[in-house]
């Protein structure tokens, strides 16, 4: 493969898992997967969630990607290491700055304030039925889905947290 082959297959497959993530999140994790998601949604003191699972067999699947990719085909190898991009990306985006598992800082501005912001509606919902934001790193202006939990809430699709402020 050429450097811009390359290139493109990593940045192709950067790209890809957002839109990916933000199927198998809406579709699986909310899905036939609550069941290793739904902790993620509820608090907790543990170290480690049954949703960390998820990140366990998409590894998997990436390390056996990288294996067949060595052996049969660069472009899976370069495929996979767009895909482990994006997993360094979502771990220090979703784990670390949303939900403070490795460092405590909250944004006051800018696009790192519109994710957290994004992200916590997303726990606005109480249950996997409803909700905003399944994605992970492009997040929609928070006003724009505040209504949208609105809209939900009136038609009987979401049951919203106490908590949560709209």
């Amino acid at each position: 493969m050429t450097w811009w082959q390359i290139a493109a297959t990593v940045i192709g497959a950067l790209a890809f898992m957002e839109f990916f993530a933000w199927w198998a999140h809406k579709y699986i994790m909310h899905g036939l997967g609550w069941g290793w998601h739904r902790d993620h949604h509820e608090p907790h003191d543990n170290t480690f969630e049954k949703n960390d699972l998820y990140a366990v067999t998409f590894g998997t699947i990436v390390f056996f990607m990288f294996l067949i990719g060595y052996f049969y085909s660069p472009f899976l190898w370069w495929a996979a290491l767009g895909i482990t991009l994006y997993g360094v990306i979502y771990t220090f985006i979703h784990d670390g700055l949303v939900h403070q598992r490795y460092f405590k800082w909250v944004p006051k501005r800018g696009y790192a304030k519109r994710l957290v912001q994004a992200h916590k509606l997303h726990h606005a919902t109480v249950g996997k039925e409803g909700g905003v934001s399944f994605g992970f790193v492009v997040a929609r202006d928070p006003a724009k889905l505040k209504a949208d939990l609105k809209r939900q809430k009136s038609a009987g699709t979401a049951k919203l947290r106490e908590s949560a402020r709209l």
